[in-house]
């Protein structure tokens, strides 16, 4: 029996471990395209991103700590991270539909606001970026960076949920 609880211990935290280089893997492109090839990021890019900064740290501390961690610890951080990137999922599926036009946008992104601009306003924005959220900055055969951002996203959580399985499974 220790045996198979052992080699379900292994897979387990291989599926965490993809789903850890698969996010950071995600989080380093989406750095690169904005850094290297000169796409910023509007408002929901950078909301997806929130899963990532919070999320990998509290996976990596589960993988390093794998061994010292009980169960119940180590189901809790992934279920917390699955649960993040469960959440920028479904923020990458509303930013994909306000790329495709099926629902506005917040307005701060793809609206023009209820105030009139002035000139004075306009002079102190010589520096700043204006990224609308409604215009799709890349794809490739027809997804989108929010797009990928969902599959990204449900791969990982997929990955977890296994890996929070096997553990209950050998735990019992």
């Amino acid at each position: 029996m220790l045996q198979t609880s052992r080699s379900s211990s292994s897979t387990d935290k291989r599926l965490a471990s993809g789903a850890f280089a698969l996010g950071l893997a995600a989080i380093l492109g989406a750095l690169a395209f904005q850094f290297i090839g000169g796409l910023y990021p509007c408002e929901l890019c950078l909301t997806q991103r929130w899963p990532y900064y919070i999320g990998l740290p509290l996976l990596a501390l589960a993988l390093i700590a794998w061994r010292k961690l009980t169960t119940a610890i180590r189901v809790g951080l992934m279920g917390i991270v699955a649960a993040l990137f469960a959440w920028g999922g479904g923020v990458g599926v509303y930013h994909a539909g306000v790329e495709w036009g099926w629902w506005p946008g917040p307005q701060s992104c793809t609206g023009v606001g209820d105030e009139a601009v002035s000139l004075d306003m306009l002079s102190d924005m010589s520096d700043v970026r204006i990224v609308p959220c409604d215009a799709i900055q890349w794809e490739f055969f027809g997804i989108s960076l929010a797009g990928f951002n969902v599959l990204i996203s449900a791969a990982i959580v997929v990955m977890l949920v296994l890996a929070i399985i096997g553990q209950l499974r050998g735990k019992a």
